[in-house]
């Protein structure tokens, strides 16, 4: 018989873990992306700084989604293999000391080969926290993917923005890129407190079994609705790094200075950060997520037809709407974990929905500038852009549709 005082120290123990999981989680979030925006602050320093060519450059900035898609490829065997908990610590482990040496380069080659280990170490981080949030929170997945998409927004936002004052501050630029080691090794201390933590605290959720039942990965990935998911992480994933390269120079060519084009991105990001909390939270509510697959659909096109049409008469509006129609993004991770019922079958939806994805808009960026140099005007490649929200919409529907994906056949 079990005594109210062990039951109440039980109950104590799990509300420390799962708040200790809460920290480790919005803490790995934040991290998630510094490893991008600090770099691309300053290009143009590292650049002068270490005789990086241009086409190393323009490698840098197509990195990101092809070694965030690889890692979400692998990242749910390796999660399997040696534990979510574990592996986060070694991700946000390497992900600082990358980012500290990357620091140090002399050299574009020392730059592209610190930055892939970083975002790789990143990307595991990308798999692997829908299944923390499903492991740990499988009642509040919407609630959970608001509070880690907030903050993945937050340090997105916070790079971009502060690594230019500690440039300067500290007269150079390995300072600007250094500084981001500091939280990301910060990040690895609650996942070394819950590394023995195999499973969600005891009566909550389902345990996680030490093999992993390769059937249910199999049936994952022969669902329809899983590619859908795929589809629909890919397009919106394409859409956001074009917004995140190119949208200041639409700006700039639509007759906005500098500065303005540059506020108008920050303005965008901004907006991110309040769509990163309510989406999934609403999304979480939902049984049926297709009326916010349609609205951020219908506000991205409203955004992008008036940059189309009219860019310099309502730049500010047309960034916001863009803004939140990159609500798509929190919206696909909170899918993750509400089309599954399992943490394998997240683990598993997790992998391929980022993993193809991510390959899908690896791209995108590329191939903007690309149709934008061949045809002198932004005209092509906001065209482009707009039938792409056609498939991000199809996919969105039915990857939002009521279901899951790892149940048995009946």
């Amino acid at each position: 018989m079990t005594s109210p005082t062990s039951t109440a120290h039980g109950r104590s123990a799990r509300h420390g873990m799962a708040g200790l999981t809460v920290v480790a989680l919005v803490l790995t979030a934040a991290n998630l992306r510094p490893a991008v925006t600090s770099l691309g602050a300053i290009l143009p320093e590292v650049r002068v700084g270490t005789g990086t060519s241009v086409a190393v450059a323009g490698l840098l900035t197509s990195l990101p989604p092809v070694c965030f898609g690889v890692a979400a490829l692998l990242g749910a065997r390796i999660g399997r293999r040696f534990g979510t908990a574990p592996t986060l610590l070694v991700a946000m482990l390497v992900t600082g000391t990358a980012l500290a040496l990357r620091a140090t380069s002399g050299s574009g080659t020392a730059i592209v080969l610190w930055s892939s280990g970083a975002l790789l170490a990143m990307g595991l981080g990308n798999a692997l926290l829908p299944v923390v949030v499903k492991r740990w929170f499988p009642d509040r997945v919407g609630d959970a993917t608001a509070w880690y998409t907030g903050a993945l927004a937050g340090g997105t936002a916070a790079a971009a923005g502060l690594t230019v004052p500690v440039t300067d501050a500290g007269g150079s630029w390995r300072l600007g890129l250094a500084v981001w080691a500091i939280p990301a090794l910060l990040a690895a201390v609650p996942w070394w407190w819950l590394r023995e933590s195999r499973g969600p605290p005891p009566g909550e959720g389902e345990p996680v079994a030490p093999s992993f039942d390769s059937a249910i990965g199999q049936r994952v990935r022969r669902q329809p609705r899983s590619w859908a998911l795929a589809g629909y992480f890919g397009t919106q994933s394409l859409t956001a790094y074009v917004v995140m390269g190119w949208l200041p120079s639409i700006y700039r060519d639509a007759g906005a200075s500098p500065a303005v084009a540059g506020s108008l991105l920050a303005v965008l990001m901004l907006v991110g950060g309040p769509v990163s909390l309510l989406v999934p939270a609403l999304a979480g509510r939902r049984v049926d997520q297709r009326p916010l697959v349609i609205l951020l659909g219908i506000a991205a096109a409203i955004g992008f037809g008036g940059l189309l049409v009219a860019p310099a008469a309502a730049p500010w509006v047309w960034a916001v709407l863009i803004g939140v129609g990159m609500g798509a993004f929190p919206l696909a991770l909170t899918l993750i974990g509400l089309r599954a019922t399992t943490t394998d079958g997240t683990a598993a939806l997790s992998s391929l929905g980022q993993g193809v994805g991510y390959l899908i808009a690896a791209g995108g960026p590329v191939l903007i500038g690309l149709l934008r140099d061949t045809t002198g005007s932004w005209q092509v490649p906001l065209l482009v852009i707009l039938a792409l929200l056609v498939p991000q919409l199809l996919c969105g529907l039915a990857a939002a549709k009521p279901g899951v994906v790892d149940e048995p056949p009946r």
